[in-house]
């Protein structure tokens, strides 16, 4: 499996039709057999934001995709949408390993999704205490929380500083009010406190659906 998560950065005048051509890269995509996943996020705070969260049976797969022709007319406009080149970010499994379709959570009627990108640069001397820290972390937040619908930590080809927490909640309020509150949390933000380059906020990336 390649899991991905795809950042651009497009310009306010090209916004329209930057979120058109990704609405029709993946209307193509479903036809494509390798095709796993495919969602589209735009930030919160920054609307000009967008990242795509995709899957692939493998990376034989995603290059099939990358030669569709609605992925190169996606491509051909990015070069003059974009204010700055794609960031590609190809995503490691860690410990538990994100559930998918085994994911017996899913989205009800009245949910208010709230989701969100964590990407975060850490010093390299902690990676591994994180990730025994969030081993448990993960599995208790799928387990113990109701408001959780997605917890998965990713690390990320050849940046050993970074890691990825992909998140949605059945509202707002479950994060803030719920899940930082928790015994195991308040720990894992202690050693976060420690291991992360600069301020926690400033690596979340709040995002909705579109």
């Amino acid at each position: 499996m390649l899991t991905l998560i795809v950042k651009f950065l497009v310009k306010p005048e090209q916004l329209v039709a930057f979120k058109q051509a990704l609405n029709t890269n993946r209307l193509g995509s479903q036809n494509e057999p390798g095709m796993r996943e495919m969602r589209f996020f735009q930030g919160k705070d920054s609307p000009n934001t967008i990242f795509a969260y995709e899957r692939w049976e493998n990376a034989q797969a995603h290059q099939e995709h990358v030669n569709q022709p609605y992925t190169q007319t996606l491509l051909q406009l990015a070069e003059s949408a974009l204010l700055s080149p794609i960031e590609m970010m190809t995503l490691n499994d860690t410990d538990p390993a994100p559930l998918h379709e085994n994911n017996p959570k899913r989205v009800q009627a009245e949910d208010d999704v709230f989701s969100l990108f964590f990407i975060f640069k850490i010093k390299e001397a902690y990676k591994e205490q994180l990730l025994q820290q969030f081993t448990s972390h993960v599995a208790q937040t799928r387990s113990e929380e109701p408001g959780n619908i997605v917890f998965d930590l990713y690390t990320i080809d050849g940046q050993d500083d970074t890691l990825v927490i992909y998140e949605h909640w059945r509202k707002e309020s479950d994060l803030w009010d719920i899940h930082f509150k928790q015994p195991y949390v308040i720990e894992t933000n202690k050693l976060l406190e420690q291991a992360i380059v600069g301020d926690m906020e400033q690596y979340m990336n709040f995002v909705n659906e579109f």
